[in-house]
Protein backbone atom coordinates (compact mmCIF):
# COMPACT_ATOMS: atom_id res chain seq x y z
CA UNK A 1 0.00 0.00 0.00
CA UNK A 2 1.36 3.34 -0.70
CA UNK A 3 -1.21 5.57 0.70
CA UNK A 4 0.95 5.69 3.60
CA UNK A 5 4.17 7.46 2.04
CA UNK A 6 5.00 10.87 2.53
CA UNK A 7 3.75 12.97 -0.85
CA UNK A 8 7.00 14.94 -1.75
CA UNK A 9 8.69 16.45 -4.33
CA UNK A 10 11.21 14.19 -4.26
CA UNK A 11 9.14 11.58 -5.34
CA UNK A 12 7.53 14.13 -8.30
CA UNK A 13 10.81 14.73 -9.78
CA UNK A 14 12.02 10.99 -9.64
CA UNK A 15 8.90 9.89 -11.75
CA UNK A 16 9.34 12.55 -13.97
CA UNK A 17 12.61 11.68 -14.69
CA UNK A 18 11.70 8.24 -15.07
CA UNK A 19 8.91 9.50 -17.33
CA UNK A 20 10.82 11.37 -19.83
CA UNK A 21 13.64 8.96 -19.92
CA UNK A 22 10.96 5.99 -20.92
CA UNK A 23 9.89 8.17 -23.42
CA UNK A 24 13.15 8.88 -24.57
CA UNK A 25 14.87 5.36 -24.93
CA UNK A 26 11.42 4.04 -26.73
CA UNK A 27 11.94 6.93 -28.83
CA UNK A 28 15.45 5.86 -29.80
CA UNK A 29 14.52 2.10 -29.96
CA UNK A 30 12.00 2.94 -32.39
CA UNK A 31 14.02 5.05 -34.75
CA UNK A 32 16.28 1.81 -34.89
CA UNK A 33 18.92 2.12 -32.01
CA UNK A 34 17.83 -0.86 -29.91
CA UNK A 35 20.71 -0.79 -28.11
CA UNK A 36 19.58 2.49 -26.63
CA UNK A 37 16.89 0.36 -24.58
CA UNK A 38 19.59 -2.21 -23.26
CA UNK A 39 21.83 -1.78 -19.96
CA UNK A 40 24.95 -0.79 -22.85
CA UNK A 41 22.58 2.27 -23.65
CA UNK A 42 23.16 4.10 -20.24
CA UNK A 43 26.92 4.70 -20.64
CA UNK A 44 26.25 6.78 -24.48
CA UNK A 45 25.39 9.39 -21.26
CA UNK A 46 29.04 9.57 -19.98
CA UNK A 47 30.66 9.54 -22.87
CA UNK A 48 30.17 13.23 -24.09
CA UNK A 49 30.66 14.47 -27.56
CA UNK A 50 34.22 14.65 -27.55
CA UNK A 51 35.14 11.36 -25.73
CA UNK A 52 35.86 9.89 -22.61
CA UNK A 53 39.32 8.25 -21.16
CA UNK A 54 37.84 4.33 -20.45
CA UNK A 55 39.03 4.51 -16.55
CA UNK A 56 36.81 8.11 -16.28
CA UNK A 57 33.65 6.14 -17.58
CA UNK A 58 34.27 3.22 -15.15
CA UNK A 59 34.01 6.12 -12.01
CA UNK A 60 31.42 8.00 -13.86
CA UNK A 61 29.18 5.39 -14.91
CA UNK A 62 29.63 3.41 -10.93
CA UNK A 63 30.30 0.33 -12.81
CA UNK A 64 33.06 -2.39 -12.69
CA UNK A 65 36.18 -2.18 -14.61
CA UNK A 66 34.77 -5.21 -16.18
CA UNK A 67 31.30 -4.47 -16.76
CA UNK A 68 32.20 -1.31 -18.44
CA UNK A 69 34.69 -3.24 -20.35
CA UNK A 70 31.41 -5.66 -21.53
CA UNK A 71 29.28 -2.87 -22.58
CA UNK A 72 31.83 -1.21 -24.24
CA UNK A 73 32.46 -4.54 -26.55
CA UNK A 74 28.92 -4.66 -27.09
CA UNK A 75 28.62 -0.94 -28.18
CA UNK A 76 31.99 -1.22 -30.52
CA UNK A 77 30.44 -4.25 -31.93
CA UNK A 78 27.85 -2.57 -32.51
CA UNK A 79 29.85 0.12 -34.67
CA UNK A 80 28.78 2.59 -32.04
CA UNK A 81 32.08 3.85 -30.45
CA UNK A 82 35.46 3.13 -30.83
CA UNK A 83 38.93 2.64 -28.58
CA UNK A 84 41.62 5.29 -29.54
CA UNK A 85 44.86 5.95 -28.01
CA UNK A 86 44.81 8.95 -25.78
CA UNK A 87 46.63 11.72 -27.17
CA UNK A 88 47.63 13.05 -23.53
CA UNK A 89 48.60 10.20 -22.07
CA UNK A 90 49.17 6.61 -24.40
CA UNK A 91 48.92 4.35 -21.52
CA UNK A 92 44.99 5.59 -21.02
CA UNK A 93 42.16 4.71 -24.17
CA UNK A 94 40.11 6.88 -25.08
CA UNK A 95 36.34 5.63 -26.00
CA UNK A 96 34.60 7.85 -28.68
CA UNK A 97 31.57 7.69 -31.22
CA UNK A 98 32.26 6.53 -34.39
CA UNK A 99 29.85 8.30 -37.44
CA UNK A 100 27.04 5.75 -36.63
CA UNK A 101 27.54 6.91 -33.03
CA UNK A 102 27.22 10.61 -33.99
CA UNK A 103 24.39 9.92 -36.59
CA UNK A 104 22.64 8.23 -33.09
CA UNK A 105 23.07 11.29 -31.19
CA UNK A 106 21.82 13.48 -34.08
CA UNK A 107 18.70 11.06 -33.88
CA UNK A 108 18.91 11.96 -30.18
CA UNK A 109 19.04 15.58 -29.78
CA UNK A 110 15.84 15.43 -32.54
CA UNK A 111 13.63 13.30 -29.94
CA UNK A 112 15.05 15.53 -27.04
CA UNK A 113 13.80 18.38 -29.06
CA UNK A 114 10.69 16.69 -29.84
CA UNK A 115 9.82 16.36 -26.39
CA UNK A 116 10.08 19.53 -25.23
CA UNK A 117 7.88 21.08 -27.89
CA UNK A 118 5.37 18.09 -26.69
CA UNK A 119 6.14 19.55 -22.98
CA UNK A 120 6.21 23.17 -24.43
CA UNK A 121 2.22 22.42 -25.81
CA UNK A 122 1.28 20.62 -23.05
CA UNK A 123 2.58 23.53 -20.19
CA UNK A 124 2.55 26.70 -22.54
CA UNK A 125 5.83 27.80 -23.62
CA UNK A 126 5.80 30.10 -20.27
CA UNK A 127 5.44 27.39 -17.83
CA UNK A 128 7.97 25.77 -19.56
CA UNK A 129 10.36 28.57 -19.30
CA UNK A 130 9.58 28.40 -15.40
CA UNK A 131 10.08 25.05 -14.77
CA UNK A 132 13.42 24.85 -16.23
CA UNK A 133 14.30 28.00 -13.92
CA UNK A 134 13.03 26.71 -11.22
CA UNK A 135 14.42 23.35 -12.07
CA UNK A 136 17.94 25.03 -12.82
CA UNK A 137 17.59 27.65 -9.61
CA UNK A 138 16.88 24.36 -7.29
CA UNK A 139 20.12 22.30 -8.57
CA UNK A 140 22.13 25.52 -8.38
CA UNK A 141 22.27 25.78 -11.46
Amino acid sequence: MTDDLPDHIGWDLVRAARLWEARFTRAMVAAGHPWFGEARGRLIRFVGRDGIAQGRLVTLSGLSKQAVQQQLDALEGDGIICRVPDTGDARRVRIIFTDQGREALATADRIKTGIEAEMAESLGHDGLETLRKLLKTSIGG
